[in-house]
Formats: C-alpha cells, sequence, structure tokens
C-alpha cells in the first residue's frame, strides 16, 4: 500500500505536491469513488485515474543529456525551432528535462520522469546550486563579481523587476575576454546573460556543467546516458540534505 499521491507521482504525469492538488480538486478517482482524502493509500491492484484518464506507476528513469547549442529545451515550438526532442532518442521521449538551457547555450541537462525529482531540483524554495564556465567579451573585476554576488536587478520575461544573485570565481583573464565559473541558486530565464549584460558584457559561450552533485563528465554534446543508481541515490541524498537545512 502506499499514498494515493505518491502512486500519481510514479506514473509520471506530475509531482506529488501537484499530486495533492488535483485529489483536492476532485479530479481523483480510485475504483470508480472520487477521492479527496489526502492520506488515501491504495495498492498496484486499484484503478486510479485523474481527470478521468487511467494511470500506471512506471519505472523511474533518470539521464544525463548534454545538450549542444542551437537546440530550445521543450517538447514542441510554435515557431518551428529545433528542439532536444529531435536529437533525443525516440524511446526516451516521455523523459522531461529538470530545468532549461536557452538555445545557445550548451550543457548539462538532467532528463527524467521522475516527478518529485523534478519539483525539488527547480522549486524556487529550495536552492539547488548550477554550476556554468561562462566566456564574456571583456575583463571581468573583483567589483563586477561582487556586484553579482550582492544582487543585480534584472527583468525578468513577465516584464517585473527580480534581484538576481550569482557567485562567480574567475578561471582565465585577459584585457579582452574571461572565463569564469558562475553558480547559481536560482532559475530565472537567461539570468546570467541578463546579469553581464547589466555590467555591459556579452556572454559568448555558456556551458552548464553541474546540477546539484550531477555532473557532466564522460559525456559529448549531443550524448544522453543513463545514471548510475549511486548517482542517483546521491543525488536525492543531497536533495533531502538541502531541504531539511533550508526548513530548519
Amino acid at each position: 500500500m502506499q499514498r494515493l499521491n505518491k502512486f500519481i507521482a510514479s506514473s509520471g504525469l506530475c509531482s506529488r505536491r501537484k499530486a495533492d492538488e488535483y485529489i483536492e480538486q476532485g479530479k481523483v478517482g480510485v475504483n470508480g469513488n472520487i477521492i479527496t482524502e489526502l492520506g488515501f493509500q491504495v495498492s498496484s491492484k486499484d484503478k486510479v485515474t485523474v481527470e478521468g484518464q487511467l494511470i500506471k506507476p512506471q519505472k523511474l528513469e533518470y539521464y544525463r543529456f548534454y545538450k549542444p547549442a542551437g537546440y530550445i529545451t521543450t517538447s514542441d515550438d510554435e515557431k518551428g525551432r529545433k528542439t532536444i526532442y529531435d536529437i533525443i532518442p525516440p524511446e526516451l521521449k516521455n523523459l522531461k528535462p529538470v530545468g532549461r538551457l536557452d538555445k545557445d547555450s550548451t550543457g548539462l541537462i538532467i532528463m527524467t520522469n521522475d516527478g518529485d525529482l523534478i519539483n525539488e531540483m527547480t522549486h524556487p524554495s529550495i536552492k539547488v546550486p548550477k554550476i556554468y564556465i561562462v566566456s564574456i567579451n571583456g575583463k571581468i573585476t573583483p567589483e563586477d563579481g561582487e556586484k553579482m554576488f550582492n544582487g543585480i536587478d534584472i527583468e525578468t520575461d513577465t516584464g517585473e523587476k527580480k534581484t538576481a544573485y550569482a557567485e562567480v570565481f574567475p578561471i582565465e583573464i585577459t584585457n579582452k575576454s574571461s572565463i569564469i565559473r558562475v553558480t547559481l541558486y536560482q532559475g530565472i530565464n537567461r539570468q546570467i546573460r541578463k546579469m553581464f549584460a547589466s555590467l555591459g558584457f556579452e556572454v559568448v559561450s555558456l556551458k552548464r556543467i553541474q546540477h546539484a552533485t550531477v555532473t557532466l563528465d564522460g559525456l559529448k554534446k549531443g550524448m544522453i546516458k543513463p545514471m548510475k543508481p549511486k548517482h542517483v541515490n546521491e543525488l536525492k541524498m543531497f536533495l533531502n540534505k538541502t531541504i531539511r537545512t533550508q526548513n530548519d
């Protein structure tokens, strides 16, 4: 037996939190009966529906994907642009990305059908680190790095202002260019590009090399590989520890 929200999440439909919303809204049925009790228990023999659709638990899968430039991180695009699903094998197209990278950026994207993991990795209240190697067209100064650490107001896609933060560590600096390691704990669209633009720099290249405990090591551009069970466990342990620490 397991909680109804966990059963729904294990189908890959959504996270447990979203499943709770469906239950409270009376959109979930068990063996033909509408269930609104959040702690309701079900077994593998029960027939569970969400908005009339029969759902079944599926095997949870976790993959590392090295996104090349020129692809957007979505399943389809109204403008007809190439998406990551154009290069991901057909049998893996049920997987969803954990966060996004813009069209011109490259690097690591975790792909999974684990709705709970996606929610925990991307929820604004959970500060999960993402690490990037960024090349810009100018000489970054310690003052620039301090400004990024203390916060820079940037405009979001909705037109509102939001304070963005980043930790920066210079790797290679010349008078004409800089290569920097940037760590983010937020998920604002095109955050790094907008922060550097506000300081007068243009991002030449941007590659994500790590998300939480998962790294890009061993992958070539366009490659997608299953994560080893020990790496999945390490990731989940890291998330649990992060959530506990931030809730204390």
